[in-house]
């Protein structure tokens, strides 16, 4: 049973609703056009049932002392393109331009407001969030609260808990779609499950692969890209100078990221597959070489054959798999090989299939694979925190506004 409200606990029609989601895109820093709309797509259901209501969209864009930190006037035009309905933008938050605004909404009208990051109090360091402008003058204007900001669930800021008392606050359907299937994976009992671990974010992984192992979520992890080759410098290979002068480059904690690899496979080294060949970038062309044949002069672009044959024989028996992360430098034609190799070994599985992370969508939307998966996070840092097990402050609200309100239900 849900402890939290989801949007078919209300009716919308003709009500004033906050809606927070989560459209944080790349931007052409030369134009100022977006670059990706797929965070847009993501809220597309929540904001099409609120077709009745009248839609405030509250939602940021970058950080302070960023580049792309901007306005949302293009991410309303962005939402007009998707909605197919014109979505308004107001350079305010909270202020009388906001207000007016709001007041002048019409049920099935849509109103997208300033970059809530603009404004000191999103940040409110005393934890003092229902005492915001913020939320004091919004919640004056609102009847519900939607959070739908899966992607920012894991950061602490005003719009994505200070509501919580002030209005019903609401998990939207990417929300809960996100909650539900996470959950589900890491609930599952059928067994084996399997992780599957690469890309470049080896602090995250070995964080989630720490946690997945103490507490049995899954039975084995297969690892690959940068992730792959921590684990093999833990095992006391060289990898050689093209690979290394990498990884001290990218990584100024690198020696600690070893250690931390080490003590993984001290602890769990049988469950955590490692490469046993991989691929080196040999002025371009691909050659596969042993890890026994490291070290080399060439930098490591992507595991071999024998590794990609071997996870895919492990990947068949697999009742759950959770995928975050390419093999490696897939962008290159040469080296996409152990990624396409391993990603259809998930395909071609009747398991419960989940993926996350920017590269991995990345490269399922380039292999033309993502529809195979039961679930898509849009998470980045909330899709690491949530399957660590860490605190998710906006998932935590959605409980807390539920106990307050649940009268209302």
């Amino acid at each position: 049973m849900k402890d939290y409200f989801t949007m078919d606990d209300f009716n919308f029609e003709d009500k004033v609703v906050l809606v927070r989601v989560d459209v944080n895109s790349p931007i052409d820093p030369v134009s100022g056009f977006i670059l990706d709309y797929s965070r847009f797509e993501a809220h597309r259901q929540t904001l099409k049932e609120l077709k009745n209501a009248k839609v405030v969209i509250l939602a940021h864009q970058s950080r302070p002392g960023k580049r792309d930190f901007l306005p949302l006037r293009p991410h309303a035009l962005v939402f007009t393109k998707i909605l197919g309905k014109r979505v308004k933008f107001v350079p305010d938050l909270y202020c009388d331009y906001a207000i007016e605004a709001i007041k002048n909404l019409k049920a099935g009208e849509y109103l997208m407001l300033q970059n809530t990051r603009f404004y000191s109090e999103e940040y409110c360091l005393k934890k003092n969030f229902e005492n915001t402008h913020i939320v004091k003058e919004l919640s004056k204007l609102g009847d519900y609260y939607i959070n739908d900001a899966f992607a920012a669930a894991h950061r602490e800021q005003t719009t994505l808990v200070g509501f919580k008392k002030a209005l019903p606050m609401i998990a939207g359907r990417l929300m809960e779609k996100e909650i539900t299937m996470l959950t589900r994976f890491l609930d599952f009992e059928k067994r084996p499950k399997i992780a599957v671990l690469g890309g470049a974010k080896v602090e995250d992984s070995l964080k989630i692969a720490n946690k997945f192992l103490e507490n049995g979520t899954v039975d084995k992890i297969l690892t690959g890209g940068v992730v792959a080759l921590f684990f093999l410098m833990a095992e006391g290979y060289e990898l050689g100078e093209g690979s290394e002068e990498y990884v001290k480059k990218n990584f100024e904690n690198y020696e600690k990221l070893v250690s931390l690899s080490k003590e993984l496979l001290k602890k769990y080294g049988e469950q955590i597959e490692r490469p046993s060949d991989v691929v080196i970038n040999v002025e371009g062309r691909r050659k596969g070489i042993r890890v026994e044949d490291l070290p080399s002069k060439y930098p490591i672009y992507d595991i071999g054959l024998d590794t990609a044959i071997r996870y895919q024989n492990i990947l068949k028996n697999a009742r759950a798999i959770i995928l975050n992360g390419p093999m490696g430098v897939f962008e290159l034609p040469e080296f996409a090989l152990g990624t396409v190799e391993v990603f259809r070994g998930v395909i071609h599985n009747a398991a419960l299939k989940i993926a996350g992370g920017g590269h991995t969508i990345a490269a399922l939307e380039k292999l033309g694979l993502s529809r195979y998966f039961d679930h898509i996070s849009t998470g980045g840092g909330a899709l690491i925190s949530f399957l660590a097990g860490e605190r998710m402050p906006a998932i935590e609200a959605l409980r807390e506004s539920y106990k307050h309100f649940g009268h209302l239900k």
